[in-house]
């Protein structure tokens, strides 16, 4: 028998986290969380079915957004069996292989609706400065070419975590912040030398993340150059209209996210539920607005879904 450090098939199992402090009185999330789940998958959902139907929708710019609806479908899907367990029937434990199975999905449709985003700006970049090449540069076959991309890229960068976690100790007492599992949480349990996680981490995050976001605002800046040359106060309007939704979207995915950040690293004394709170806004509040903010800013999907909603006669 040799001496060999506790891994992952001994370690025992994680315990999840409601809201730090609250453990009594949290039971009240049950609502807020169900309303939250069920606008998302129902909204995500009738979005992808209007898609489908509406002819006049099928376009690359609508394409993206079915790819964005069934990501936020995955994201809202990789969370609702814990955080429901967590929250409603107060099961807190969850094995290590579950564990990691869920940090690879949840982190997987995070670097996936990044690079859906990025996809989206490249759109309307082609659009608005290169309106006479749109038909030829985004081909339904370059379309599938960029989804694919965006997949394998994301699932490239996930896939080493749970691998790197596995193979170190794990001896504490293996209580995590969330009620669900995290790669930035999960590694500050291990007892060995996590610096090849650390910057292996770092590096997916810059390269997706850090990336994408460059290229988005740097889409955005030779869109507005673009805009500023219409003579027409009108024309230009219109033609940033059509970018209101991917902004905000772009927006509403991007500055919770640096918000969490910035509570991780300068945010220390604050209460262990703000942090939670915070990675919850990020985590559930995307994929229930996505599908809010492209129904009321696209004329089609809001004339479809005023017909599915009030009856066919309308």
């Amino acid at each position: 028998m040799g001496e060999h450090p506790p891994n992952s098939s001994r370690a025992p199992p994680f315990r999840l986290t409601g809201l730090p402090g609250l453990e009594t009185s949290q039971h009240w999330m049950f609502l807020p969380l169900g309303v939250l789940y069920t606008v998302s998958i129902v909204g995500n959902a009738l979005i992808l079915f209007i898609i489908k139907e509406e002819q006049s929708l099928h376009q690359p710019m609508y394409y993206f957004l079915s790819l964005l609806s069934i990501n936020d479908l995955g994201v809202s899907f990789s969370t609702l069996p814990t955080v429901l367990a967590t929250f409603c029937f107060h099961v807190r434990g969850i094995n290590f292989d579950s564990c990691m199975a869920q940090m690879f999905f949840i982190h997987l449709f995070s670097f996936m609706e990044s690079g859906i985003l990025l996809a989206m700006s490249f759109d309307r970049y082609v659009a608005i400065c290169n309106p006479l090449r749109y038909a030829t540069v985004l081909t339904d076959a370059r379309v599938v070419h960029m989804g694919l991309s965006i997949i394998i890229r994301s699932f490239c960068m996930v896939f080493p975590l749970p691998f790197l976690l596995k193979r170190l100790p794990f001896c504490k007492a293996n209580v995590l912040s969330h009620a669900y599992c995290l790669h930035p949480d999960l590694i500050r349990l291990p007892c060995g030398d996590i610096t090849i996680n650390n910057v292996f981490g770092l590096f997916i995050v810059i390269s997706t993340f850090g990336l994408d976001s460059a290229l988005i605002v740097l889409s955005y800046v030779l869109i507005l150059r673009s805009v500023l040359a219409i003579a027409s106060k009108e024309e230009r309007l219109k033609t940033l209209n059509t970018c209101v939704s991917h902004i905000c979207a772009v927006l509403i995915f991007y500055v919770p996210m640096v918000g969490v950040s910035m509570a991780a690293h300068y945010g220390r004394q604050a209460p262990k539920y703000v942090h939670t709170l915070m990675s919850l806004v990020y985590l559930f509040v995307p994929p229930m607005l996505n599908p809010v903010i492209y129904s009321i800013k696209t004329k089609e999907i809001r004339r479809r879904l005023h017909k599915i909603l009030l009856g066919s006669k309308f």
